[in-house]
């Protein structure tokens, strides 16, 4: 098979799967993909995940990316902070939380971290509309309380601060009311805690 006829039917494609290439070529030989990967035609961004080396994914793309590549999972934790502007960082790399194993996967374009949580967990999270496609990206609320389930040492003064958390911006984006619906939810008396601890923490900040 042409490299030009492959670029050619996959070229609206932002992720293509090796299910993707087997449905569109069933005979397809997978030693094309060794050698358009040796020369830089394609690039690989997880098992059996590919993309074009141009355009270059944005930050949206590379959320959707993160969404696919490994299931069921959303955006959440650090990643979501910096996204609702939460924390000065910028984006190294994509933190999702998902209810397969913790993972960490190096790629050319960016590094995808995956954390595990339990099934009963995996809530809290909107569909964000981004051009023709939409990305899992948890809600604020949930991006906190996903922080503070996978980091249960988080307790004292000197955790908190070391967030960096942007209280003014916290304060817009936090709904109170949606967080206490959530902790009410999972019903967890030392996640409560801590997280009661943290907002009265913020609220002296």
């Amino acid at each position: 098979m042409k490299y030009i006829d492959f670029a050619k039917t996959f070229k609206n494609r932002l992720l293509i799967s090796i299910k993707d290439i087997k449905k569109a070529y069933p005979d397809f030989d997978k030693r094309r993909l060794h050698e358009w990967l040796k020369k830089g035609y394609i690039l690989n961004i997880s098992k059996g995940y590919y993309i074009f080396p141009e355009p270059k994914p944005d930050e949206s793309r590379l959320f959707l990316i993160a969404n696919k590549i490994r299931t069921p999972a959303y955006v959440s934790i650090e990643t979501a902070f910096s996204y609702y502007q939460l924390i000065p960082e910028n984006i190294f790399s994509i933190t999702s939380v998902s209810t397969a194993k913790t993972l960490n996967i190096k790629s050319k374009i960016m590094n995808f971290i995956y954390r595990k949580i339990s099934p009963k967990l995996f809530w809290g999270y909107d569909l964000i509309k981004s051009e023709n496609y939409s990305f899992k990206m948890a809600k604020p609320e949930k991006a906190l309380i996903d922080y503070f389930h996978l980091n249960p040492r988080l307790k004292s003064v000197s955790d908190f601060e070391s967030l960096r958390i942007n209280k003014e911006i916290f304060d817009r984006k936090i709904g109170k009311g949606n967080l206490r619906e959530m902790l009410e939810k999972i019903n967890q008396k030392s996640l409560n805690k801590r997280i009661s601890d943290f907002m009265e923490y913020i609220k002296n900040a």
